[in-house]
């Protein structure tokens, strides 16, 4: 496999002249005079999913299946922002949407999938969120969190929960898969390419804009071994070699790769993983940041999400699959609305 960083500077090559040329555009003002615009963008980290009050509400119109909620860390980061305004107001247009993959934020239509309340017929697909955000020349601040679903970390983490099941090791699956898997150092090549597509994209439509990537928690535990495989509300099954290969060889990897891209383009990384760690799925309810597959959740979330193998109803819990919760969400924003600050006072 070619270098990364080699692959990044073919990527970046890749998408150069589109760059070059809108720049060489006629641009707007950097943002309306009378408030600061921010859109954030992104999946089921940045959505949140169970945490808080669905946003929209229940029951309203607009609700369109992408499981926002009002205590996920752009609603945190908004509020304060409210509260204490960076020399004046922050406008929110919040488009993070659950199981969206990176072209989905850029280029691609997205149909959403949620559990909650879905229409007769299913979800109905949203634009892209780049475009349901409205960026152009006066957006000022964009914040993406996005590269999970891509991975297919959610199904991955099933798979090495069904597959420490039967004593076999999830590593040497994705490491040298049978045909027909793509295996992880493909996945996160792709990745890496995806993010150049969509960064790039990001810059040419709002080029006036500061932009913040967000990376992900630390999921898992420091040592595999302490994870109990027999608890749902942790790792399951899932043993303890491939805990520590998920750290390590996954989601430590997802990260660096966000990183690199989002360095390289001169943009800021927002790293959330240093500070969660020790608050990872298989830590006490207590410490904990992160729901493992069965967790706490507000009651509109289901016990069992549809079609797939997780059933959380017999031990009176939701069907978490190792998301952040609010304790995690606090934490990312944080971080998320220093990165703001900073990125306003630098326009």
């Amino acid at each position: 496999m070619r270098h990364p960083v080699s692959r990044l500077r073919a990527g970046a090559l890749a998408v150069g002249l589109a760059l070059t040329a809108a720049a060489l555009l006629p641009s707007g003002p950097a943002g309306a005079a009378d408030q600061y615009e921010w859109a954030a963008l992104g999946d089921s980290f940045t959505a949140g999913l169970f945490v808080g009050e669905p946003k929209p509400a229940l029951g309203d119109a607009s609700r369109d299946g992408c499981d926002r909620t009002t205590d996920a860390y752009p609603s945190l980061v908004d509020r304060e922002l409210a509260e204490f305004p960076p020399g004046k107001p922050v406008h929110l247009t919040d488009a993070g949407c659950g199981a969206a993959a990176i072209p989905e934020i850029a280029t691609a239509k997205q149909t959403p999938i949620s559990p909650v309340d879905p229409p007769a017929g299913g979800w109905p697909a949203v634009e892209p969120q780049t475009r349901r955000t409205r960026l152009g020349d006066g957006t000022d601040v964009v914040t993406i969190g996005v590269g999970a679903k891509s991975l297919g970390l959610g199904a991955l983490l099933l798979k090495c929960r069904e597959l420490g099941h039967g004593g076999k090791s999830c590593r040497d699956h994705f490491t040298n898969p049978p045909e027909g898997t793509e295996g992880i150092d493909d996945r996160l090549a792709r990745i890496q390419d995806e993010y150049i597509e969509m960064l790039a994209h990001v810059h040419q439509t709002a080029p006036n804009a500061k932009v913040i990537t967000v990376g992900y928690p630390a999921l898992l535990p420091e040592k595999g071994s302490a994870c109990n495989s027999a608890d749902p509300t942790q790792l399951g099954s899932t043993t303890p070699d491939d805990v520590d290969w998920l750290r390590d060889g996954v989601l430590r990897q997802l990260n660096s790769t966000i990183q690199r891209v989002t360095e390289f383009f001169g943009d800021r990384f927002v790293d959330v993983y240093g500070s969660s760690v020790g608050h990872d799925a298989c830590q006490p309810a207590d410490t904990k940041w992160v729901e493992g597959f069965c967790g706490d959740a507000a009651d509109y979330w289901p016990s069992r999400l549809p079609g797939g193998p997780l059933d959380c109803t017999a031990i009176g819990r939701r069907a978490t699959l190792v998301h952040p919760n609010a304790a995690g969400h606090a934490n990312t924003a944080s971080h998320v609305e220093r990165a703001i600050r900073i990125a306003l006072l630098e326009r």
